[in-house]
C-alpha cells in the first residue's frame, strides 16, 4: 500500500518535528521563571519595576502555550473527557479520535487562523508595539503566533487522523515507535 507508507512517514516525521519543537520551547519555562523571580526580586527587594520585563514574562507565556499546544497534542496530553475512551479498543479509539479531529479538531484551528489572518495583518500593517510607555515593541510578532499556532495543530491533527485511519485500515503501518526513546532529549 504505497498511500499507507506515505502516511506512515509523514507521521513519523511529523511528529520528530513536534518532538523537537516541544523540546526547544520548554527551555522558554526556565526563562518565564527567571524573569518571574527577577521581576519579584526588584519589586520587592529594590523597589522598583519594569514594565518591559513584565511583558516579557508574558511575551514568554505566550511562547510558550502557543508553540507546545502541538506539542502537547502529539503526545496525547491534552484535555479529553474520559468517560468512554480509556475502556474503548485501539480501533474504537482510532475511530474516536478520527473523528475528533475531523469535526472539532480542524474545523476549530481554520477557522482560527481564518478569523486570526485580519487581526495578525493589521498588527504588522502598523509594526504595532506595546500601548504602555516603556513597554516591548515587536507586539505584531507576537500575534502572529496564533497563526502559527493554527498551522501547527492543523499539521499534527493530519497526523493524528493519519494514524487513526492506518489503526482502522491497516494496522501493520501505524509507527510503533517511541519517540522519547529514540530520540532522547535536548
Amino acid at each position: 500500500m504505497p498511500f499507507a507508507k506515505f502516511l506512515n512517514q509523514f507521521i513519523q516525521i511529523q511528529d520528530r518535528f513536534q518532538l523537537k519543537l516541544g523540546y526547544l520551547v520548554a527551555w522558554g519555562s526556565l526563562s518565564l521563571v527567571i524573569l518571574t523571580a527577577l521581576i519579584v526580586i526588584l519589586r520587592y527587594g529594590f523597589n522598583t519595576g519594569s514594565i518591559a520585563m513584565q511583558e516579557a514574562v508574558m511575551y514568554n507565556h505566550a511562547i510558550l502555550f502557543m508553540l507546545g499546544i502541538a506539542y502537547t497534542y502529539q503526545q496525547n496530553q491534552h484535555v479529553r473527557v474520559d468517560v468512554f475512551y480509556s475502556q474503548a479498543s485501539p480501533k474504537r479509539k482510532a475511530w474516536i479520535n478520527l473523528i475528533g479531529v475531523v469535526v472539532l479538531a480542524i474545523p476549530s484551528m481554520v477557522y482560527l487562523f481564518w478569523s486570526g489572518w485580519d487581526y495578525v495583518s493589521a498588527s504588522w500593517a502598523v509594526q504595532e508595539t506595546s500601548a504602555e510607555g516603556g513597554g516591548l515593541g515587536y507586539l505584531y510578532l507576537l500575534k502572529t503566533l496564533i497563526l502559527i499556532m493554527a498551522g501547527l495543530v492543523i499539521l499534527q491533527s493530519l497526523a493524528v487522523a493519519a494514524k487513526s485511519w492506518l489503526e482502522i485500515r491497516y494496522p501493520e503501518y501505524v509507527p510503533k515507535e517511541d519517540l522519547h526513546e529514540t530520540e532522547g532529549t535536548l
